[in-house]
């Protein structure tokens, strides 16, 4: 087994359905598993997924158990050399997934690695993006709101000085996206389950850097991301305060302290 992919969905029937197909139409060469676990949508997923796609292996949570648990319970029983963690709204365009794997057995030191990501009309997506300080979290929370004015953090952040047009070491690749090998697996394990959503992707490409391995973005190939961007439409939502206490609990575990390096 060549690579196992790992989806998680909450609520996104539709948008589930459009990268299922677009898997299918765009993913030769290699050979996959496909494990898909729904966070109890109750919006007729697990009927869509049962009847159209019947070769999906399908966890069935009685619960939105968050994006860490939720994923873990399907890396538990992943069986390929790499595993692939997509977002339920990505959409393939060409055989990425090929792409990707060929250069990750070209490049034994990369552990971990994302790669390009754009709108539906092709505008990039800044997938990869620097540890962020305070400031930085405070102005992805409230960019746009008046009187808020943190463009300069913001920037560092996504590194927008760059043009993403090259590969590079970076400090970490949104969970969008992420393929790993499965030696970083055995050696740093799963995602850190106590973070119910938001920064469980800076965790584990920190794990992935300090036991060895380099976090690469490789624009080598270019996958559509339907961004739903939840914690942005309310920043007073039950989601937003939980990737609030996310963030507080990941600068805790590192005491203040986001760095490659141990």
């Amino acid at each position: 087994m060549d690579v196992s992919i790992v989806i998680i969905t909450w609520k996104m029937k539709n948008l589930l359905f459009a990268l299922l197909n677009s898997l299918k139409a765009y993913s030769f060469g290699f050979c996959y598993e496909l494990i898909i676990v729904d966070n109890f949508s109750n919006d007729g997923t697990i009927e869509m997924i049962e009847k159209q796609f019947p070769e999906a292996i399908l966890i069935k949570n009685n619960e939105n158990k968050g994006v860490a648990p939720a994923r873990n319970k399907g890396i538990q029983i992943a069986k390929g050399r790499y595993i692939l963690i997509l977002d339920a709204d990505m959409e393939f365009v060409e055989n990425s997934i090929e792409v990707m794997l060929k250069y990750m057995d070209q490049n034994k030191d990369v552990g971990l690695m994302g790669c390009k990501l754009t709108t539906q009309t092709g505008e990039l997506q800044y997938s990869c993006k620097r540890y962020p300080n305070l400031l930085a979290l405070i102005a992805r929370r409230l960019n746009g709101l008046p009187l808020i004015n943190l463009s300069k953090e913001l920037k560092d952040h996504l590194m927008e000085e760059w043009a993403h047009d090259s590969i590079q070491e970076v400090d970490y690749v949104i969970g969008a996206c992420q393929l790993f090998r499965r030696e970083v697996l055995e050696k740093i394990g799963f995602y850190d389950d106590r973070i119910f959503y938001g920064p469980e992707d800076i965790d584990y490409c920190l794990r992935v850097w300090h036991n060895g391995w380099r976090v690469v973005y490789a624009p080598i190939t270019r996958i559509i991301h339907h961004e739903q961007r939840i914690t942005k439409k309310s920043i007073l939502s039950l989601i937003s305060l939980k990737h609030l206490i996310g963030i507080f609990y990941l600068y805790k575990k590192y005491k203040r302290k986001l760095s490659r390096s141990n």
